[in-house]
This record gives C-alpha cells, sequence and structure tokens, in this order.
C-alpha cells in the first residue's frame, strides 16, 4: 500500500466486522509470540474489554494509534494520526469538520468514551469508520481533507495491515521493526486463526514457550487446541 490513503479507501478495503475481528485477534497473537515485552507491541486485542464489547488497539510507539470495538452493535474504529493536520491539536483542540458528525446513535459512547479522549474530553480522532451489524459495507463521514496533504488523515500510516491482509504484509512489517526473519508459513497459520502448538509458536519465536503465552491468548480470545 505505497499510494496515500484516506478513510474513504479504507471504508472500501475492510472485510467484514468478522474477518476483522479474526485478523485483528491474529495480529494481536502474533506480536504477543514476536513481542514478550508487552510495552514494545504494536497490535493487541483485550476480549474482555467491556461488558460484550472486545477491542483491538495499535499504538506505534510514536502517538499514531487505533482502536476498534467490537460489539453486538458491530464495529466502530477511532485512529489518530498525531502528525495529522486533522488532529484535533492542530485545529483548535475539537475533531476535524466531519469525522464524527454522523456517527449513528448506537456508536456515540464510543465518540466520548474516555479511553478515547483527553483529559478534556476532547476525542482523539483524526479517522473514524463505523459498521452496524446489519450493514454491508463500512461508513464515514463526509469530509472535506486539507490540500495538499500526502496523508490528510493519517489513514496510510494507521491500517496498513487492514486493508492488504496478506500474511506477506505482515512478514514485512515485522521483519522491518523487530529486525528478525519471520516464518511465513507460520504467520499464515497464525492469520487463520490455527491453534498454537510449541512447534508453531518456536517457529516464530524459540525463546517463548506455549505456557508463557496462556495468558495473552486468554486475553486475545485466541483458539486453543484442545
Amino acid at each position: 500500500m505505497d499510494e496515500p490513503v484516506t478513510v474513504y479507501d479504507v471504508a472500501r478495503r475492510l472485510p467484514t466486522i468478522a474477518d476483522l475481528r479474526d485478523l485483528c485477534r491474529s495480529l494481536a497473537m502474533l506480536d504477543a509470540i514476536l513481542s514478550p515485552d508487552w510495552e514494545s507491541r504494536y497490535y493487541s486485542f483485550n476480549a474482555a474489554w467491556a461488558e460484550g464489547e472486545e477491542m483491538a488497539s495499535m499504538r506505534n510507539g510514536s502517538g499514531d494509534e487505533y482502536s476498534i470495538v467490537f460489539s453486538v452493535a458491530g464495529g466502530y474504529v477511532r485512529g489518530f494520526g498525531h502528525e495529522s493536520p486533522m488532529s484535533p491539536y492542530a485545529h483548535d483542540c475539537e475533531p476535524w469538520p466531519g469525522v464524527i458528525d454522523d456517527v449513528p446513535d448506537v456508536f456515540k459512547p464510543f465518540v466520548q468514551e474516555p479511553a478515547f479522549t483527553d483529559e478534556d474530553g476532547v476525542p482523539v480522532v483524526t479517522v473514524c469508520l463505523w459498521r452496524e451489524a446489519t450493514d454491508d459495507q463500512w461508513h464515514h463521514g463526509t469530509i472535506d481533507f486539507p490540500s495538499n496533504c500526502a496523508d490528510p488523515d493519517g489513514a496510510t500510516g494507521l491500517f496498513p495491515l487492514l486493508v492488504d491482509r496478506s500474511p506477506e504484509a505482515f512478514q514485512r512489517f515485522a521483519e522491518d521493526y523487530y529486525e528478525v526473519s519471520v516464518d511465513l508459513e507460520a504467520v499464515s497459520d497464525v492469520y487463520a486463526l490455527r491453534p498454537l502448538d510449541q512447534e508453531l509458536v518456536s517457529s516464530l519465536n524459540v525463546e517463548v514457550t506455549l505456557a508463557d503465552l496462556a495468558q495473552d491468548i486468554s486475553d486475545i480470545g485466541y483458539p486453543q487446541a484442545h
């Protein structure tokens, strides 16, 4: 994904809610295996974030992040590109016009969710998408993007592994970020939600045992072998 994208492109390229949830669990599991140190991880997933709600998240350590809430209502995506000209902090401490204006009532609580706002209650957001359980596509607001900007809302850097869902895309990311070689077949297995065994874990990180991952497997809700 070399071409700059905006929320409009992301909405067209995201998979169904169920497939996105599976992908997010796979990303979190792969990161847990590759990075036993929680602080160094990019991707995480909390299958018990709140009553009836799960949350996938990404933090790149430089101020860019996203959160995706999965609930019976559907899916809600909040992204924040810290260098985006559409950041509330570059725009009167208010979200850019159109980004969250059209969020349906069922997702409105997430707009003001304390985890997604700053200490002054300002929504920390430059990208927002949603899809109700009965929708056949992802939705976004109507936005007049700032001109002469290659990545106006930060979407290019936030969602590469959600719009290119190939194991090869994760392999490239992980080899660059962790500076190790990453077994493509093992990545494909985790992308397919194959229950973990020690052989699969070791093919990704020889220093991690299945027992080490027990809490992560539970937190992520990743399928377990019986």
